[in-house]
């Protein structure tokens, strides 16, 4: 159990990580541009926001049907891929909440993650 539970955290931060990424103010005129990361849109991103900020209430938000929506669509392998970014807290992430998110919205986790 706590193998899968880590499987789930792992996927969610490499999602949470993607997000940071899509929001970067560094490459503006990307932002313009629909952007997919690991097949997840800004949209989705921000959808999951609430749900795994640092500012959230406890209990935590549950995700909302398009942020679900959009993990259940994510490559979750690929997110796995930005599962140790240090940014996570920086930008105002809860690490452990976005963890939470595939178990949350019932999406399986890769087991390579």
């Amino acid at each position: 159990m706590a193998e899968k539970k880590s499987h789930h955290l792992l996927a969610l931060q490499a999602l949470v990580s993607a997000a940071l990424l899509l929001s970067s103010s560094v490459l503006p005129e990307a932002a313009a541009q629909p952007t997919k990361v690991c097949n997840m849109s800004r949209d989705g991103f921000a959808a999951c926001r609430p749900a795994i900020s640092l500012s959230a209430p406890t209990p935590a938000p549950v995700p909302t049907d398009a942020c679900c929506s959009a993990v259940a669509g994510a490559d979750l392998t690929c997110l796995c891929g930005y599962k140790n970014s240090v940014m996570l807290p920086y930008l105002g992430i809860n690490p452990n909440l976005a963890m939470q998110l595939p178990a949350k919205c019932h999406v399986p986790a890769p087991s390579n993650c």
